[in-house]
């Protein structure tokens, strides 16, 4: 998933500025192709090209997928936030002549937090340790990536490396996966929903000691339908409890609080009657289609259009099977 993501868009900079916006502006810029290739994209960026000066005051750096910026805007907006930040590209879409970017960034700050990440990530030096390296003298913090499937225990988050994500929604429905691989789908239980959430939560509560990162993984339960939006997108109650906890590792005031709008939810997947109640939800929160930046998709149309895809590059269905096994098992799937 590239491009400004659903936490960045609040100033409308990315859709407005036009090609001319930049003019005269890169002259003595060492990094001027890496701006050039996208200029608008490059303003809305302004402070990590360079193109405006940084703010004042003690620098916070947050690393990390779309999640990292929904963090620094919780985090930069609580009261008594004792930083200041700017926006940064995901860590997926930094090219390597950004590289340098990030480094000058990181020289300069006092805080970084985020998310575990491999060294050697893209074959660059963007994994967590090695950007903790770049900023010595730094505090640093690790959240999770959050990732659950309680509330879609059918869906699957998986971009292949040769052919990239699904088309309409970057999603996977592994309902439609074994209908295109011409296999029987089971009906969804709930006790295949509680095992499926049980499992997830696992995973993530895995993934948290193993990074030593903050913990967020009961989080999700008790926040209901707000919990997630889609299985890698939380919900704001999900995301001000996460960033109240990266206040606490670091010893700040824990004060993160609503922004006033909803930071992930460009992408909802639908909630069904049968998830909501094996939960232990209020059905009548079921939505039987997605929204995509606010406008509502089908079900149908999704299932149509992803079913081709499989059938189109059976190679990824086939891979996308074997990586979602343990999730099929528990939601009946013979194997």
């Amino acid at each position: 998933m590239t491009g400004v993501g659903d936490a960045e868009k609040e100033d409308g900079v990315q859709a407005s500025v036009g090609d001319g916006a930049l003019d005269g502006v890169l002259d003595g810029v060492p990094e001027a192709a890496a701006v050039a290739r996208d200029r608008p994209r490059a303003l809305h960026y302004g402070e990590f090209y360079g193109l405006k000066p940084l703010p004042e005051g003690p620098l916070l750096v947050v690393h990390g997928n779309c999640q990292a910026e929904s963090m620094r805007v919780l985090l930069q907006g609580a009261e008594g936030a004792p930083c200041v930040s700017v926006r940064i590209p995901a860590v997926h879409e930094l090219a390597p002549d950004e590289v340098p970017l990030l480094q000058r960034l990181l020289a300069h700050a006092s805080t970084v937090v985020t998310q575990p990440i491999a060294d050697g990530y893209h074959d660059l030096p963007l994994g967590s340790a090695e950007v903790a390296a770049a900023a010595p003298g730094a505090r640093v913090a690790v959240f999770p990536v959050f990732r659950w499937v309680g509330l879609f225990p059918w869906q699957a988050v998986y971009t292949d490396p040769d052919v990239g994500d699904p088309p309409v929604v970057p999603y996977h429905d592994l309902r439609t996966l074994l209908r295109a691989l011409g296999r029987a789908v089971p009906d969804t239980t709930e006790d295949a929903v509680r095992a499926v959430s049980r499992w997830s939560l696992a995973e993530l509560d895995r993934r948290e000691q193993r990074a030593g990162a903050v913990r967020v993984h009961d989080l999700a339960e008790p926040a209901g339908v707000d919990a997630a939006h889609t299985a890698n997108h939380p919900g704001n109650t999900v995301l001000i409890g996460a960033a109240r906890r990266v206040e606490e590792a670091l010893g700040w005031p824990v004060t993160a609080a609503d922004p006033g709008r909803v930071l992930l939810g460009g992408v909802r997947a639908p909630l069904e009657p049968v998830v909501l109640r094996a939960l232990g939800l209020d059905a009548g929160a079921a939505r039987d289609h997605w929204l995509v930046g606010g406008e509502p998709v089908t079900t149908d149309e999704v299932e149509s259009v992803q079913r081709a895809w499989y059938e189109a590059h059976p190679e990824v269905a086939q891979r996308l099977l074997t990586r979602a096994g343990q999730q099929l098992e528990l939601l009946g799937v013979a194997s």
